[in-house]
């Protein structure tokens, strides 16, 4: 395989949100997710899809793989995340990470929102062959407050793929939410994706 090439479908991979991934992991009898605390967002949770459910896996401890771009690198090892697919092309994923303190959430929180606000020069050096922008789509105010961005990415060879992310804090528990799929800025679903983030840092409680 071309480096390169195998780059670029890293990045894609991440901006899905690692749906393909997802349910191949997942077997048809996999038991149901055990109750976990703080609560993770439900399917029916995330921004509609216009000819498919959404499907979640169970709630796992630990980092997710692939590690979701950009915010991968600071996700601490007591992590534990849940990630979500459609029978199509959109893939969703949410990590959610409870601290020592909340001292350590503010300090947490804030270092994710940097590697989020310097995400797509980030993608651009390492995968030179992608080309990378940006948007910020504003803080919403729900608990500690949330913050909304978008990447976009184009890679040489025609692909392109759109990914939400935002980061939100309640206290000392602190979420990470993912949504991708394969297209632009214009297919980006960002007012149902600020719902969910709501919903996401308001189940922290």
């Amino acid at each position: 395989m071309n480096v390169c090439a195998r780059g670029v479908r890293v990045v894609a991979t991440a901006l899905a949100a690692g749906a393909a991934l997802a349910v191949a992991a997942v077997p048809a009898n996999a038991a149901p997710p055990r109750s976990a605390s703080p609560a993770f967002l439900d399917p029916a949770e995330l921004p509609p899809h216009p000819s498919s459910d959404w499907y979640a896996g169970p709630v796992t401890a630990g980092q997710p793989d692939p590690l979701p771009l950009c915010v991968g690198d600071a996700l601490p090892s007591t992590a534990s995340h849940r990630r979500y697919w459609t029978e199509y092309d959109t893939g969703a994923l949410q990590v959610t990470v409870v601290e020592r303190s909340t001292r350590h959430a503010v300090r947490l929180a804030a270092l994710l929102r940097e590697d989020l606000a310097d995400c797509a020069r980030e993608v651009m050096e390492r995968y030179p062959d992608v080309t990378a922008t940006q948007k910020y789509y504003g803080r919403l105010d729900v608990e500690e407050g949330a913050h909304v961005y978008g990447v976009h990415t184009v890679a040489e060879w025609g692909a392109s793929d759109i990914g939400l992310f935002s980061v939100g804090r309640d206290g000392r528990t602190v979420t990470v939410v993912q949504w991708g799929r394969m297209g632009t800025f214009e297919h980006a679903q960002v007012a149902g994706f600020r719902a969910t983030t709501v919903t996401a840092v308001d189940k922290l409680n």
